[in-house]
């Protein structure tokens, strides 16, 4: 197993939002989690790519015990082997779909003309070529989100973790996100876990769990 999560358990407060939830994904695979607001998907997601701890359970990813790693050393291996992509897709206004790309490999303290070249090899791969030096302002919701994307795989990681992804695009757009997430499962092997509200999207997957009260079901 790429991922093994078991036994997770989550509160806040007074509020328990995950109760004993055990989750596994082999490499390659794509699984979708659905389930009402509030159900628990995202805290889960955030647990699962180590941006959250979890009260009590276990985490390993890519065969490293995550929850055993001091605080520098779980940053780093996030950096490595973790990719996000979010419903809004938090690029830097500031720079071009080139520049957003690469920042991630210059912070895992790959070479410049190493990550210049991997970035735009992914652009071209999302269709993206002629857009690499366009900043956010002037591309589409889709164009964004692919960008996002190509981001969040620039580091070659061992689990793509996808939070409402199409979320915030139209239907024809998400229909081609849709898409590119089974083209880099079949052409890179790419594991990816998906919280969705949309049934088209789990419909699609190798598994679709759902959550109800903490809990798959």
């Amino acid at each position: 197993m790429i991922i093994s999560a078991s036994n997770i358990c989550k509160s806040f407060g007074q509020l328990q939002v995950l109760k004993d939830v055990d989750f596994s994904a082999r490499a390659g695979e794509v699984v979708s989690i659905t389930g009402a607001s509030g159900a628990g998907k995202t805290t889960l997601l955030q647990i699962l790519g180590t941006l959250s701890r979890p009260d009590a359970g276990s985490l390993e990813i890519d065969g490293t015990s995550v929850l055993d790693l001091g605080s520098n050393a779980l940053a780093a291996f996030r950096g490595r082997r973790i990719g996000f992509v979010f419903q809004f897709h938090h690029l830097l206004p500031e720079f071009s779909s080139l520049e957003n790309v690469m920042i991630p490999a210059l912070i895992a303290g790959r070479s410049s003309r190493d990550a210049r070249r991997e970035a735009e090899s992914l652009l071209d791969r999302m269709g993206l070529s002629e857009r690499a030096s366009h900043k956010p302002s002037e591309l589409s919701g889709g164009e964004q989100q692919r960008v996002a994307i190509a981001r969040a795989l620039v580091n070659h990681p061992a689990v793509l973790f996808a939070d409402e992804p199409t979320g915030n695009l139209d239907s024809a757009t998400k229909e081609e996100i849709h898409k590119l997430f089974f083209e880099l499962r079949d052409s890179l092997g790419q594991t990816i876990i998906i919280v969705t509200h949309d049934p088209a999207l789990a419909a699609l997957c190798d598994r679709s769990l759902t959550m109800k009260d903490g809990r798959f079901v």
